[in-house]
């Protein structure tokens, strides 16, 4: 079994520890504190006269405050024990723990209370095998603060540990020499500082009680503000409300302010992601519009601004790339890694189109469509020019990179994603399908930007004309007509990766499948090859490369569920959505908590239960952001002009479903649903 992990988290800022606070390296997982992609603690370990403390119980009060109450010894001593401790964890922009100890004895107790703390400033990519760094330690017992710093150059990292209570400060931690009386208690707060560039390295003991009622607060506040400007989830199965509020939550503690513009942007989720992707951002921005537009703004002018503007091979950089991937960690910055600016995605560039014309058409936000025209051209541009590497209207991928760049380029980017059938890879430049899809729609919506706000009604006649001529060539040569699905990608010389998978989802979600053919893609994804009961698996049961395990040769994701929905709804196979809502709506009941990034592929008549995959994430932007995007799906929430649309398609068993005040151009409105048997449409009431 493994060992249960704690974390707490605001935004990119996080904590993992064990289930009784202390935090110890483990090569396998990132335990620590982390910030902006920096390991700040590597050891925070707390002993009562030298010996470790074990947990009665914890009370995890929120996605950045946590309690442990622990007593020293094994559990036989638990239940006479004299001495209790209580750990309150919060976070924030720093680390906080308020220490309490507890004498219940009738005498007073002396005792020797230390924390230990170690800093290895690990970069987030080096987990496994930290390298070695000359840390330099002051520990001063006079002002009772320890500090530990790294610089490598211009780089510059430094971990500020200060208490409230008196403490022997030496390079290893903080000791506390007390004497608690009969039925009495002692506390002390710790705060950690995170300075970055040898910023913020002033004595914060000050500050400390007032910092700690701000996070507690302040926090609690922003939270509070942030689900009361969501819509409001009333349903029959109760299970509905919790599911969501939980998504919203995660969503809330998964955003962080970049360093270079105002505002937060989500992450991609804890524990490897708690970056910016490029992908995670633009697809959890197009799930949340009807629930939290006030992402999608910053994402889009963070995007713009770090667009690529130049050839770059080590970055995958090209005039016009959205970006894939933003980390400031010290690989980052030296170019050990190509991450500081990575531009390895084929797919980033027309969903940023995408969303810019979807968030105008929910929000009527003319104002940035115009302020972002130069950047949203330039995206249409790289589709033709760099995207096009063969000059058969395809958009393609392959890496520039050729020494640690990604080798598969869209969403399914792990090295052994795409591959025929017979487990051969196909040759590159690659031309997944849902590529298509994705340059199609943004063809078709880059259009309406041009015609009815870039005044440029020539450039949206050749954008429409160029989408009328590769949806025509794509139903010709990716459908395989003896199978009744599109590849799942061509080969530079047009051979077909014939593979059944849940592209065909994205497609349908694109627009860009032919009416004819829809049916039978609904079939597919239904089919029990692809449907697992908990949801549309990412390859084919009975494919060769299949594995229900493996992270997108047969696993179950959320996000991707959540688009194949979005599509099969599109093409009115409202039944056969609502099956696909209903799978993943029932893993996050069974689970509970965070909707984790992957579930196995295994049948769930088999499981009975949904399986977690070591390697998937919990919580993730975009599985949060799934389960608000079926709501809507079920729900058939779409703009039109000023208006909200609701047409609802509701799982059996869903009961009646009312989503209260969903924000828009229109001010708010408020949209009803029932089960499926007594769908019908209904006019929203604006309010």
């Amino acid at each position: 079994m493994r060992q249960e992990r704690v974390c707490v988290i605001a935004g990119n800022v996080f904590a993992v520890s064990d289930s009784h606070g202390d935090i110890e390296v483990d090569p396998r997982v990132p335990v620590g504190l982390f910030s902006f992609d920096t390991r700040f603690l590597s050891r925070w370990v707390l002993t009562v006269d030298g010996e470790r403390l074990n947990t009665l119980t914890r009370d995890e009060t929120a996605y950045f405050e946590t309690r442990f109450l622990l007593v020293p010894g094994a559990a036989s001593h638990y239940v006479d024990a004299d001495l209790s401790v209580i750990r309150h964890r919060s976070i924030d922009d720093s680390f906080n723990e308020r220490i309490t100890v507890l004498n219940h004895g009738a005498e007073p107790a002396h005792l020797v209370v230390r924390m230990e703390v170690g800093a290895d400033f690990a970069d987030t990519a080096e987990i496994s095998g930290p390298l070695p760094r000359h840390i330099t330690v002051s520990a001063r017992s006079d002002d009772g603060v320890l500090r530990l710093r790294y610089e490598r150059e211009r780089f510059s990292r430094e971990t500020i540990v200060s208490s409230t209570a008196p403490a022997e400060v030496d390079p290893a931690g903080l000791t506390y020499r007390i004497t608690v009386p009969p039925h009495g208690q002692w506390i002390t707060d710790l705060h950690v500082g995170m300075a970055i560039r040898g910023e913020g390295g002033r004595d914060m003991r000050a500050s400390l009680e007032s910092h700690r009622q701000r996070v507690r607060q302040d926090m609690r506040e922003e939270l509070r503000a942030w689900l009361d400007r969501a819509p409001q989830l009333v349903a029959q199965r109760t299970a509905l409300p919790a599911a969501y509020e939980d998504a919203l939550t995660d969503l809330a503690a998964l955003c962080y302010e970049p360093l270079s513009i105002a505002g937060r942007v989500p992450v991609g989720g804890l524990p490897w992601g708690m970056a910016l992707y490029g992908r995670d951002a633009l697809v959890t921005c197009l799930q949340t519009l009807p629930f939290a537009p006030e992402l999608t703004s910053t994402t889009l002018r963070l995007l713009a601004l770090l667009q690529g503007g130049q050839l770059d091979d080590y970055h995958d950089e090209e005039p016009g790339k959205i970006i894939a991937e933003l980390r400031y960690g010290e690989s980052a910055g030296f170019d050990d890694q190509p991450t500081a600016l990575y531009y390895g995605a084929a797919d980033t560039t027309p969903l940023f189109v995408i969303l810019l014309d979807e968030y105008e058409r929910w929000s009527g936000d003319t104002a940035l469509v115009r302020q972002l025209r130069h950047p949203a051209r330039m995206a249409l541009d790289w589709i033709d020019e760099y995207g096009d590497m063969t000059g058969d209207g395809y958009l393609r991928y392959q890496r520039r990179n050729l020494r640690n760049g990604l080798v598969n380029q869209a969403w399914k980017n792990s090295p052994d994603a795409i591959v025929h059938a017979d487990g051969r890879e196909p040759e590159f430049p690659r031309a997944t399908c849902e590529l298509q899809g994705y340059a199609y729609d943004a063809k078709i919506r880059g259009a309406r930007l041009a015609r009815e706000f870039w005044h440029d009604p020539a450039y949206a006649d050749r954008l429409e004309r160029e989408a009328a001529a590769l949806k025509e060539r794509f139903n010709r040569d990716f459908w395989l007509p003896d199978l009744e699905y599109y590849a799942l990608a061509l080969e530079p010389e047009g051979t077909p990766v014939r593979v059944l998978s849940s592209n065909l989802g994205h497609l349908l979600w694109s627009g860009i499948v032919a009416e004819e053919r829809s049916a039978a893609l609904a079939g597919h994804l239904l089919g029990p090859r692809l449907f697992s009961g908990w949801g549309v698996r990412t390859l084919a049961e009975g494919e060769r490369p299949y594995n229900p395990v493996g992270v997108h040769l047969g696993a179950v994701w959320p996000s991707d569920n959540s688009l194949v929905a979005a599509g099969l709804r599109r093409y009115h196979h409202d039944e056969e959505a609502a099956r696909v809502a209903a799978g993943i709506f029932a893993v996050a009941e069974v689970l509970g908590g965070p909707l984790p990034e992957a579930i196995a592929g295994y049948p769930r008549a088999v499981t009975k239960y949904p399986v977690q995959l070591p390697f998937a994430g919990r919580p993730q932007s975009w599985s949060s952001g799934a389960l608000l995007m079926l709501l809507g799906t079920v729900l058939g929430l779409r703009p039109c002009g000023d208006n909200l649309l609701v047409n609802p398609a509701l799982p059996e068993g869903f009961g009646r479903v009312e989503l209260l005040d969903v924000p828009g151009r229109w001010g708010h409105a408020d949209a009803y649903g029932r089960d499926r048997s007594e769908a019908r449409g209904r006019r929203p009431r604006l309010r």
